[in-house]
């Protein structure tokens, strides 16, 4: 099942994509996609739902991060060892985590904001995944069973406001528009292995980042169950969980983003995505 949420920014509806890719609109089911609706009983009553019943939307309408009422955002680096090989750093022994703000978070295809003071602003394609359910202290074994779906996320970045301002890597991370979510969420039982997903990024139609999740130092299960040892992952919790090579940083010369360039993303099944860069 693919959830989506849909309408002018801060005023997004909830949604489903049916079999023909049209919209259905959920508003008359559920006030939203977040809280109990991503649980395993809340999701089963969305796949029960006939959408040839539901209203179609506009074809042509605005799409918002497909999850409401997002607590916290954790994002994990280095967690593609040729990655981090082109950034000059060693492959992390243990998870890094850092977070980015919940007001970075936007729709998937809305323009990014080029931060004033702004010189190295890059791209990062992810995997991101959202908590269905409660967890704390959960085994490796059990740990997918909190998730509740996949969607795709841009880890945009300002490179010189991230390692060159002193302190940590958020306030190059946090920036408005600096987490484009969706289209849709690919709730859990579509997405069998999310160790097995192609992901691509374009920038201005050259290809920049291609690579897979099955390349990546620890998978979703090993990072829901290592998240759980040291906070209270809650329903609507999004973590995304690094990017492979390919980022403007890692060019030789390094490349970044500037007005008017164009970066287009995405991972297997689980859609795309457009943004166009704009001065703030």
């Amino acid at each position: 099942m693919k959830l989506v949420r849909f309408g002018p920014d801060g005023s997004e509806k909830p949604g489903l994509l049916d079999a023909d890719g049209t919209i259905r609109d959920l508003s008359g089911v559920v006030d939203d996609i977040g809280g109990a609706v991503l649980s395993d009983a809340g999701l089963a009553e969305l796949a029960a739902l006939d959408p040839a019943t539901l209203p179609a939307v506009a074809p042509d309408v605005r799409l918002g991060p497909p999850v409401a009422g997002v607590g916290k955002m954790i994002c994990i680096g280095l967690n593609y060892a040729d990655h981090a090989a082109e950034a000059g750093m060693a492959v992390p022994p243990e998870p890094v985590i850092f977070m980015k703000a919940t007001s970075a978070i936007c729709g998937p295809n809305d323009a990014t904001q080029k931060p004033h003071g702004a010189e190295k602003l890059d791209w990062e394609v992810e995997l991101a995944f959202v908590i269905g359910t409660r967890a704390k202290y959960v085994s490796e074994d059990n740990a997918l069973e909190h998730v509740a779906g996949y969607m795709v996320c841009n880890d945009v970045s300002e490179r010189a406001f991230q390692a060159e301002r002193a302190g940590q890597w958020t306030k190059g991370k946090s920036h408005d528009t600096f987490a484009p979510l969706g289209p849709w969420l690919v709730t859990r039982d579509a997405v069998p292995d999310p160790q097995n997903l192609r992901l691509w990024l374009r920038v201005n139609d050259e290809i920049c980042q291609n690579g897979s999740t099955a390349t990546m130092v620890y998978g979703v299960a090993h990072l829901v169950s290592y998240l759980s040892q040291f906070m209270t992952l809650l329903p609507g919790d999004v973590i995304t969980t690094g990017t492979p090579p390919g980022v403007g940083m890692g060019m030789k010369p390094p490349r970044y983003l500037s007005p008017g360039d164009v970066v287009e993303l995405g991972v297997e099944g689980l859609g795309e995505q457009r943004q166009v860069v704009v001065s703030a």
